[in-house]
């Protein structure tokens, strides 16, 4: 095997490698972008269930 294909390799060893991991980190940011929404969503339910509740307490008071 001559330099040139050496390098050949090598240079496609390192585009696989970037590749999984460009694919890994889409993964991960698309995994936290998820559990962001996830979050902000129980977060808004909990305030409207505590609004409700207060309007609750305020009504049998």
């Amino acid at each position: 095997m001559g330099m040139q294909d050496q390098f050949k390799d090598k240079a496609e060893q390192l585009r696989n490698q970037a590749k999984e991991a460009m694919g890994k980190a889409k993964d991960e940011a698309s995994e936290r972008a998820s559990q962001g929404r996830e979050r902000s969503g129980n977060e808004a339910r909990d305030a409207r269930q505590q609004v409700q509740d207060r309007a609750d307490r305020a009504r049998n008071a």
